[in-house]
C-alpha cells in the first residue's frame, strides 16, 4: 500500500474501524484510509451542508484564530491571501478582510473558482481541510507555489493522538487523512520550509523568513 502523502511503500495496516482499514506510513508518519473506502463526492457535499460556522458564531471565530492571530504576526499590512476549501458559509475570510487583509475563496463543492490557481498570495489557510484531501501532496505543494517569496502556509487539522482507536475525529468518514507533527516536519523538509506550530492541530509553513527576521 501507497502512501497517499509521501508515495513511500514502507507502510502497514495500523487500524481496524468504522469498516474500514488505517494504515501508516513509516517514512511520513501519516495514517491513512485507502481509496477503496472513501466516500462518494453527494454524500461527502451533504455531510459539509451540515456545517453551520458563521462570522456570528464567537466559538468558531475563536477557533480559528488559533492559526489566523500567529499567522497575522508573520504578514505585511494588506497582504492578499487565499481560502482554499472555505466552505459553504466562509468565515475565515470575512475576519481576515475586517482586519484590513485581501482575501479570495475557494472549494470545489460551494466556489469553484479555478481563477484563483493562476494567483499568487502573500499567505494562504486551508482549514480543516488536509484531512479531506484525495491528493494532499499534490494540493499542498500547488498552494505552495502559488505563494509569494516570503508567503506563508497556514493549515489546522487535527493531530492524530495515540489513543486513535477512541478518536472521535476518524469516525468522520470523510476524514481519510491523520496528521502529526513529525507528518509535518517531513512536508516541511520537502517544500524546504519553515515550520512552526504555534498549538496544537495548528501549522504555520513560510518562505523566506530569515529575509524578515522571524526566524
Amino acid at each position: 500500500m501507497r502512501c497517499r502523502l509521501c508515495h513511500s511503500e514502507q507502510t502497514t495496516l495500523f487500524h481496524q474501524s468504522e469498516d474500514r482499514d488505517y494504515y501508516l506510513c513509516g517514512e511520513c508518519d501519516l495514517v491513512f484510509v485507502p481509496s477503496e473506502f472513501f466516500v462518494n463526492q453527494s454524500d461527502e457535499k451533504a455531510k459539509y451542508d451540515n456545517h453551520q460556522n458563521s462570522i456570528e458564531n464567537e466559538g468558531y471565530c475563536q477557533f480559528l484564530d488559533r492559526l489566523l492571530l500567529p499567522m497575522q504576526a508573520l504578514l505585511k499590512p494588506k497582504a492578499k491571501g487565499l481560502d482554499f476549501g472555505s466552505g459553504p458559509g466562509p468565515t475565515l475570510h470575512q475576519l481576515m478582510q475586517k482586519r484590513g487583509f485581501k482575501m479570495d475563496i475557494y472549494d470545489i463543492f460551494y466556489h469553484n473558482d479555478l481563477s484563483v490557481f493562476t494567483k499568487r498570495y502573500d499567505f494562504i489557510t486551508s482549514t480543516e481541510v488536509i484531512e479531506h484531501l484525495h491528493r494532499p501532496l499534490f494540493e499542498i505543494e500547488r498552494l505552495w507555489g502559488m505563494l509569494n517569496d516570503d508567503g506563508v502556509l497556514g493549515l489546522m487539522t487535527g493531530f492524530r493522538p495515540d489513543d486513535f482507536a477512541s478518536w472521535y475525529y476518524k469516525r468522520d468518514l470523510t476524514h481519510i487523512n491523520f496528521f502529526t507533527p513529525k507528518t509535518f516536519a517531513w512536508l516541511a523538509q520537502k517544500l524546504e520550509a519553515e515550520l512552526t506550530i504555534p498549538c496544537e492541530g495548528v501549522v504555520i509553513l513560510g518562505k523566506g523568513y530569515n529575509t524578515h527576521g522571524w526566524a
